[in-house]
């Protein structure tokens, strides 16, 4: 049994301030009429296709965040794009202003801060990536109108924008397996098995391939067959 390994994207909608002027205003928390909060989200577990999505539209706030809250419990991994300072973090402030306890602790995967280290795409906008890979793209959107026609409960922007979330869930595991094996701060899946695998994705179809040097010591080099990703051994071997 492997970890359970989710994928999360959530949409919120904009604080609301008084303003005096429209360029390069430094605003205050006392000018706030009203601020953030998730409008909605999407969901889906590794190898699996079904989607959940939840929002204020369909559930009272505290509700749609317990089914989040739930899932986020159950997970060993999330994998998200610029979550560990957008997602993650709004999802605990809204989970600490509905009195929830944290869920249990979990690792991430930041497919962003990925492409930044990694490699060097025009743009690390997660559109542009998805284009530059040939993963298809983001769903087109009226743009900011969407988020504004949901916050006065429109219709049509909620069917609009719950198309929008659940292609980001969808494009965000696409884009996982296409650049797992170049992800060396990935949680080590393989302490999961009982068996030798591969450290990214599990897989036993790994052949022995050199040797890897640590500070003092040599350790046996491993290439994974079925996703690609280069690990180490935990065996010493001869330099």
């Amino acid at each position: 049994m492997g970890p359970k390994i989710l994928f999360l994207d959530i949409e919120t909608a904009p604080n609301i301030a008084y303003v005096w002027g429209l360029f390069d205003q430094n605003i205050s928390h006392e000018h706030l009429e009203t601020s953030s909060y998730i409008l909605c989200w999407s969901a889906k577990w590794n190898y699996e296709s079904e989607i959940t999505y939840a929002s204020i539209q369909k559930d009272k706030p505290k509700e749609m965040l317990c089914k989040i809250h739930r899932l986020l419990d159950e997970a060993d991994i999330i994998v998200h794009y610029n979550g560990t300072k957008f997602d993650i973090p709004t999802l605990n402030k809204e989970f600490i202003k509905h009195k929830f306890a944290p869920p249990a602790p979990y690792k991430q995967v930041d497919l962003l801060r990925v492409c930044r280290q990694v490699f060097r795409f025009e743009s690390n906008k997660m559109d542009a990536v998805l284009k530059s890979l040939n993963l298809g793209e983001k769903v087109k959107h009226r743009g900011f109108s969407l988020w504004t026609g949901c916050m006065k409960g429109d219709k049509k922007c909620w069917q609009e924008m719950e198309r929008y979330n659940r292609h980001d869930v969808k494009a965000l595991a696409w884009l996982y397996k296409e650049i797992l094996p170049w992800i060396t701060q990935h949680p080590n899946v393989a302490i999961y098995y009982n068996h030798p695998a591969c450290t990214n994705c599990g897989s036993i179809k790994v052949v022995k391939r050199g040797k890897q040097a640590a500070l003092t010591i040599w350790y046996q080099r491993y290439q994974c067959q079925a996703c690609g990703h280069w690990f180490k051994g935990k065996e010493r071997v001869k330099g």
